[in-house]
C-alpha cells in the first residue's frame, strides 16, 4: 500500500472543499489498477462523493445546518457556538471513502467529485490521508 498525506486549508467557515485534483494526481503517479482510500483523521470532518458546483455544495451545507443546527443544544459544548454538531457530523458523512482506480484514473461518475466536508470553524487546517491499494 502506498500512502500520502495532503494538507487542506479549510479556513474559518463551514466548507465543502474539492480534493479531486489531488486524488487524481496521486493515483496517476501510482499507475495501474486498484483502490484509492481517502481518510480524514479528524473527529469533526468527513469525505463525500458528490457533484460540486451548480450549488450542490451550498445545498449540502444548508442541509447539514438544518439537520445539525449551529446552536447551543449540543452536550459537547467547547469551542465555537454549535461546535458539538461538528462531532456528530461524521456519523452522517463518514471520515472515509473508497474509489476504484483503473489504469491510473479514478472511476468517478460523470458529475462526481471527492470533497472534504468540514463544519468545524475552530480548526482551519486539515490533513487527508490518501492510500492506494494496487491489485
Amino acid at each position: 500500500m502506498r500512502s500520502k498525506i495532503i494538507s487542506v486549508a479549510t479556513g474559518s467557515r463551514e466548507t465543502v472543499h474539492d480534493i479531486t485534483g489531488e486524488c487524481s494526481d496521486f493515483v496517476r503517479a501510482q499507475g495501474g489498477d486498484g483502490l484509492l482510500h481517502i481518510f480524514v483523521p479528524h473527529a469533526t470532518a468527513g469525505v463525500a462523493l458528490l457533484e460540486l458546483g451548480s450549488r450542490s455544495d451550498d445545498d449540502l451545507l444548508a442541509a447539514l445546518r438544518e439537520l445539525l443546527p449551529p446552536d447551543d443544544r449540543w452536550g459537547h459544548a467547547h469551542g465555537s457556538r454549535g461546535h458539538g454538531r461538528s462531532h456528530v457530523m461524521p456519523a452522517l458523512i463518514p471520515p472515509y471513502a473508497t474509489v476504484p482506480v483503473l489504469g491510473g484514473r479514478l472511476t468517478l461518475g460523470t458529475w462526481q467529485s471527492i470533497a472534504l466536508v468540514d463544519l468545524n470553524v475552530d480548526n482551519p487546517q486539515r490533513q487527508v490521508r490518501l492510500s492506494f491499494l494496487s491489485d
